[in-house]
C-alpha cells in the first residue's frame, strides 16, 4: 500500500516523531504540505494528515493544504495530531470537517500529548515536557497497525 503522510510540526518536533513513527509502521513517505501537489495525492492509497494542535486547531498551512485539494473519491485518510491540553481528538473538528467535504474516508485519528512551550507557557518552561514519550510511540505504533487491518 502506497502511502504518505503530510505533517506540520513546528516548535518541539512533537507532531514529526509521531509521524515517524506511524510512517515506520506503514512505510509512508513523509512530507510538509508545500513539498506535495494536490494533483499528486492521487498517486497514494492511504494519505494521513497531522500537525501539532495550534489555538485549538491544526497547523494553518495544513488547512490550507486541504482546502486546494481535489475531490477525493472516498480516498482512505487519517488524522493524528500532538497537543499540549488532553482531549486532542476534539480539536480535530475542523480538519475532519474539510476532509469530509473533500470527500475522504476517514478511517481514524490519534491523538498524544506533546511538549508545549508556546506564549506564557514559556516562562514556566511548559507543559509535558517529556512528550511524546515511548508509551506514546507504542501508541502511535498500534495506531498505524490498525490501519493495515
Amino acid at each position: 500500500m502506497k502511502t504518505l503522510i503530510i505533517y506540520m510540526s513546528v516548535h518541539h518536533g512533537n507532531t514529526e516523531k509521531i509521524a515517524r513513527k506511524i510512517g515506520e509502521v506503514l512505510n509512508a513517505e513523509l512530507k510538509k504540505p508545500y513539498e506535495v501537489k494536490p494533483e499528486e495525492l492521487a498517486n497514494y492509497d492511504l494519505i494521513g494528515f497531522g500537525s501539532g494542535i495550534y489555538m485549538f486547531k491544526h497547523h494553518k498551512t495544513l488547512l490550507n493544504f486541504i482546502d486546494n485539494m481535489p475531490d477525493m473519491a472516498k480516498k482512505p485518510v487519517f488524522i493524528f495530531s500532538t497537543s499540549g491540553a488532553s482531549g486532542g481528538k476534539k480539536y480535530h473538528k475542523e480538519l475532519r470537517d474539510k476532509l469530509i467535504k473533500k470527500n475522504c474516508n476517514i478511517l481514524d485519528e490519534f491523538n498524544c500529548l506533546g511538549w508545549d512551550s508556546f506564549g506564557p507557557l514559556k516562562m514556566i518552561g511548559g507543559i509535558n515536557k517529556n512528550k511524546p514519550d515511548d508509551d506514546n510511540f507504542k501508541e502511535a505504533g498500534e495506531f498505524a497497525e490498525k490501519l493495515l487491518k
